[in-house]
C-alpha cells in the first residue's frame, strides 16, 4: 500500500510541489513550525536522490566534469560580478532587492534541482553534479562578491565555514545514498525508482512550506510590498530560466537541461547563517518568494517543453 502511494506521489511530483506553496502560503504557523527542520529534510531528500541515480551515473566522465565546471564559472562567478557592476553603475547597489539578487547569483545550485529533471523525464546526473561542484566551490566562488558588498563584515570568512560545513552534509548525505544503492542493487529497478521519485517530490513538498516562513506576516501587513518583491522574483527567476534555454538551442554543442534549472534555481539560504538580522530580514522576504518561481520551475519547463516539441 506505502509503495503504491509513493509511485502515485511520484507521478503527481509537480503537483505536490504547487500543494506545497499553497501550504506554506495559507498555513504560517506550520510554517514556522518546519522552518527550523528545513536542513534535515534537505540532507534527507539528498540521500533519497543519491539512492535513485547510483554513484556511477553522478559522477560521469572527466569530459562532462570539466563542463560542468565551465558552466558553474560563468553563472556563479562571472553573472553575478556582471550583475555587481551593472547595480553600481546605476547606483542601487545597497537596495535590499538588489542585494538579493546579486547573492542569489552567487549561490550554489538548489538542492532539490535534480529532483526538478527527475520530474521532467531527464538525467538527473548532470544536475547532482552541478550541485556538488558549485557547492564544493562556493568558499572560492562567492568570494569576490562578498568582498565588494561584505553585507557580514566578515563575510568571506563567515562563507568559507558555512560552505564547507554545508560540503560535508552533502557529501555525506550523498555517500551514504551511494553506499546503500551498492548494497541494494535492486533500488535500481522501475517500482522502486518510482517510490523512490515519490519520496523526494513528497520532501520537496515539505521543504517549501518552511521556507515560506516570511511570507505569512507580509500577507498580513504588507500585500503591495509582497506583490513587488514576487513579481521581481518571478521576472528573475524565470528569465534566467529562459535566457539558457535559448543560448541552448542556438549553440553547437549539448548543454544539459540542468543548466537551465541552475541557472534560475539557487540555494540563496546559505547566506542567511552569514548575514547580519538587518540585512537577512529583506532577504528572507526573498527567499520565501522565490519559493514560488523555484517551485513552478517543473510546471513551466514541461510547457515549454511541450510546446517547442510541438513546433
Amino acid at each position: 500500500m506505502l509503495l503504491n502511494a509513493l509511485i502515485w506521489l511520484g507521478r503527481q511530483g509537480r503537483y505536490c510541489l504547487i500543494a506545497g506553496l499553497l501550504v506554506g502560503l495559507i498555513a504560517p504557523d506550520l510554517a514556522q513550525i518546519l522552518k527550523p527542520w528545513v536542513g534535515t529534510l534537505v540532507a534527507l531528500l539528498l540521500f533519497v536522490t543519491a539512492i535513485r541515480i547510483g554513484a556511477a551515473r553522478a559522477i560521469g566522465r572527466l569530459d562532462e566534469g570539466l563542463a560542468t565546471l565551465g558552466r558553474i564559472a560563468l553563472l556563479q562567478v562571472a553573472l553575478p560580478l556582471i550583475m555587481l557592476l551593472v547595480l553600481h553603475g546605476l547606483n542601487i547597489l545597497d537596495h535590499p532587492l538588489a542585494l538579493a539578487v546579486v547573492l542569489m547569483l552567487a549561490a550554489p545550485s538548489l538542492t532539490g534541482a535534480p529532483n526538478f529533471a527527475i520530474m521532467l523525464g531527464h538525467d538527473p546526473a548532470p544536475g547532482i553534479r552541478l550541485l556538488v561542484l558549485s557547492t564544493a566551490l562556493f568558499p572560492l566562488t562567492a568570494l569576490p562578491v562578498l568582498y565588494v558588498v561584505d553585507p557580514a563584515g566578515t563575510g568571506a570568512l563567515g562563507a568559507i565555514g558555512l560552505s564547507l560545513n554545508l560540503l560535508a552534509a552533502i557529501l555525506c548525505a550523498v555517500g551514504l545514498g551511494f553506499g546503500v544503492r551498492r548494497l541494494l542493487p535492486q533500488l535500481g529497478k522501475a517500482r522502486a525508482q518510482a517510490a523512490l521519485d515519490g519520496c523526494a517530490a513528497l520532501l520537496l513538498a515539505i521543504v517549501v512550506v518552511g521556507l515560506m516562513s516570511a511570507i505569512g506576516p507580509l500577507v498580513r501587513s504588507d500585500v503591495a510590498a509582497l506583490l513587488g518583491w514576487m513579481a521581481a522574483a518571478m521576472i528573475i527567476n524565470i528569465g534566467l530560466v529562459a535566457s539558457t534555454l535559448s543560448v541552448a538551442r542556438r549553440v553547437p554543442f549539448k548543454i544539459p537541461l540542468a543548466t537551465a534549472i541552475y541557472a534560475g534555481n539557487r540555494n540563496i539560504a546559505l547566506f542567511l547563517i552569514v548575514l547580519p538580522e538587518a540585512a537577512a530580514a529583506p532577504l528572507m522576504i526573498f527567499i520565501g518568494c522565490y519559493q514560488v518561481p523555484m517551485y513552478l520551475t517543473p510546471i513551466l519547463l514541461s510547457r515549454f517543453q511541450h510546446r517547442t516539441a510541438g513546433t
